[in-house]
């Protein structure tokens, strides 16, 4: 865009100066982290974003929980509002329409929209390689193998689960495949990933929407607590509450007792959810969390200590009970 002060997130990290105000559209990872620490070198933040709710495919919970948070922090949220217009509005400043009527003047307008594949001018499709006709992401089989048998495809460009450990992941069964001894699979199940938003947010496997739609019905064990480190220290409390959520297959279900996600939002929550990624990809149930002995005083303790259903959610479509 050639008007001055509108940027991605590649501008954002070389501007010359903090603004003293500015507007990030988007809802998804980029646009919460920018939102994160551009709120915290003092500068008024406000996300405009089209959905309901932030972080559009994580779980519904968490994402109402971090939209709260970030609210209290003082970020301005504007949950299902597009933008109308930009334009100069003197003196360096800019002018910020949405759709519901917000008018802003800012220093930025951030946009955090998400990308897509730089694949346009590579002549895949002159090779043969089939691309996705509105993304054009290279279309691949479950070995990474395009629609050409000499050329593979790994990474964002395929637009399977776009994460850099993802793209790592994928290298290593495809080496398998060339140069081992059998095809390797990429293995996209169970996938940990985090946002670092303040406070920030992690998630492995499904959402309870998710879960009981592929298991027929999960029991749900949600706790929201203020972590001891800031009751008193800080007195930042309320604007740091954690939330854990963890989904268990209801019994008399196929696969019953076993854990098939684990959510949270708060401090540390990309650490814990990279150990507990580990369990679940050895087919961790509920009833080793439960014979876990927790370290106290800790927030990961209560991953153990969660004893109590909080709800039941069976799919619409429910399939025969074992």
């Amino acid at each position: 865009n050639d008007l001055p002060g509108v940027i991605t997130s590649d501008e954002a990290l070389a501007l010359k100066k903090r603004p003293d105000k500015i507007v990030i559209v988007g809802g998804g990872y980029i646009a919460v982290e920018f939102a994160g620490f551009f709120h915290g070198y003092g500068s008024e933040v406000h996300l405009v974003f089209r959905a309901g709710e932030l972080l559009r495919g994580f779980d519904e919970d968490l994402r109402v929980h971090l939209g709260q948070m970030l609210a209290k922090k003082g970020i301005h949220i504007h949950a299902g509002e597009r933008p109308l217009s930009v334009e100069a509005a003197g003196r360096g400043k800019l002018r910020f329409r949405t759709d519901k009527g917000s008018v802003m003047t800012v220093d930025n307008v951030l946009f955090a929209t998400g990308r897509k594949p730089n694949t346009a001018d590579l002549g895949l499709e002159d090779a043969g390689v089939k691309l996705a006709e509105r993304s054009g992401s290279v279309q691949v089989d479950e070995f990474s193998k395009t629609s050409v048998d000499s050329i593979y495809a790994i990474g964002d460009v395929t637009s399977r689960i776009n994460l850099t450990p993802v793209a790592l992941m994928e290298a290593v069964a495809l080496s398998k495949t060339l140069f081992g001894e059998k095809p390797s699979k990429p293995d996209h199940k169970n996938v940990p990933s985090a946002v670092f938003s303040q406070p920030p947010v992690a998630s492995c496997g499904l959402t309870e929407e998710e879960a009981a739609k592929e298991h027929g019905s999960v029991d749900v064990y949600l706790s929201k607590f203020k972590p001891l480190r800031h009751t008193m220290p800080t007195g930042r409390a309320e604007e740091e509450s954690v939330l854990m959520k963890m989904l268990v297959v209801s019994k008399g279900f196929p696969d019953e007792g076993k854990v098939v996600g684990v959510h949270m939002v708060g401090a540390d929550a990309a650490e814990m959810l990279q150990g507990l990624a580990i369990a679940m990809k050895a087919g961790a149930r509920k009833d080793d969390f439960d014979a876990t002995v927790g370290i106290h005083p800790t927030a990961a303790e209560e991953w153990c200590t969660m004893r109590t259903v909080t709800r039941t959610t069976k799919s619409p479509a429910e399939p025969v009970r074992s």
